[in-house]
């Protein structure tokens, strides 16, 4: 009989997948067997030959020291880059969505605007002029986990060479694993698709986003930084709530059919 589930979601303690030796068939034959988490790894099961279970224990020792110690930065190195949502259950509390506006595409040409980092349930945004500094973003974004929607190939590197700032914690984009269940397209597509709202802000996209900061560069126009901030806050939001929901729907398809 298949060990109970205890979590609401799946945790990084029920992969056995970083070891070597253990592909997505092994690891899937474990969980039927009755092998969901770590602690009922006992040496045994199917297609386990005695040098795959020294790899999945030297793993699994491995593991436990890092969560320990914190150190989430040892399963961004071991988790296929696929799979570093397994890690979200373990870290959801703290894990730092994060989301930026800039004034175009060029990270050497452009600048960054604003900055909102959803955190332990509170928003920060910080503005370009105002707040917006190396030591303010890299204390917001010191977290176990980053996350945010297509930043490996823009947010991330914006902020890095415009700022003395390294992400170099667990760096979920949600753009991966959205697209892994068929939700396909922009940000705000893909809250079409899963019925998540912003209300106030729904005619705001990146163009506007860039014409609401010059207003307020130009003009000191406020009520357009406010609307420029609301914008920005809610793309940082409802990332958490995204993840969430995918998060819910991979545990169920991943992890599920197999305990």
């Amino acid at each position: 009989m298949c060990a109970p589930v205890q979590w609401s979601g799946m945790r990084v303690e029920n992969s056995f997948l970083p070891a070597p030796g253990v592909g997505e068939r092994t690891e899937r034959r474990l969980w039927e067997t009755g092998v969901t988490h770590w602690d009922d790894f006992d040496g045994d099961g199917p297609g386990v030959g005695d040098a795959t279970a020294e790899n999945i224990y030297s793993f699994i020792d491995d593991a436990r020291r890092a969560l320990d110690d914190g150190d989430t930065r040892f399963f961004a190195d071991v988790l296929p880059n696929g799979e570093l949502w397994r890690l979200y259950e373990n870290v959801a509390d703290d894990a730092a969505f994060f989301d930026i506006e800039t004034t175009g595409l060029d990270k050497r040409g452009s600048k960054v605007t604003t900055v909102s980092v959803h955190r332990g349930g509170d928003t920060t945004t910080l503005v370009r002029g105002s707040d917006l500094t190396d030591e303010r973003l890299g204390d917001l974004l010191d977290a176990p986990m980053v996350v945010s929607f297509n930043g490996k190939r823009f947010d991330a590197p914006f902020l890095e060479h415009n700022f003395d700032v390294s992400i170099d914690v667990p760096h979920l984009d949600l753009m991966y694993p959205c697209r892994r269940l068929d939700l396909d397209g922009g940000l705000k597509q893909v809250e079409q698709d899963l019925g998540v709202a912003r209300e106030g802000v729904e005619d705001v996209d990146g163009r506007e986003a860039v014409r609401l900061w010059r207003r307020y560069e130009n003009r000191n126009d406020e009520a357009a930084l406010d609307r420029l901030v609301e914008y920005n806050r809610y793309d940082t939001q409802n990332l958490q709530t995204i993840l969430d929901d995918v998060s819910g729907r991979l545990h169920r398809d991943v992890f599920e059919p197999h305990v």
